[in-house]
């Protein structure tokens, strides 16, 4: 029988795993989503669907008893459901615009 001999761990050996690289003097970059044209558009958009929704409003009566023609004016039926629609196309264009073309 052949007896081997164990040996011992050396101990000044480099370390042959891999390091990870660590880059000095990187900045993190801090970018919006979207650029100035965009958040326009987006503004322009919210302003057109607040406007549909504040020609929506009112029209009630404070008597439960009484009926007020006015809930069904053209405004509040056909004016500010257009205008909120068209206020989504809008942000919806605003999303899917490229400003860089």
């Amino acid at each position: 029988m052949k007896q081997g001999k164990i040996k011992a761990p050396q101990k000044n050996v480099p370390h042959t795993e891999a390091q990870p690289v660590v880059e000095e003097n990187v900045k993190p970059r801090f970018e919006f989503i979207f650029k100035k044209k965009n958040y326009m558009w987006m503004i322009i958009g919210l302003v057109v669907i607040v406007a549909g929704f504040a020609l929506m409003a009112g029209g009630g009566s404070d008597d439960p008893t009484v009926f007020n023609e006015s809930i069904f004016s053209w405004r509040r039926i056909r004016l500010a459901p257009t205008l909120v629609l068209i206020g989504f196309g809008i942000e919806m264009y605003a999303i899917l615009l490229n400003p860089d073309k």
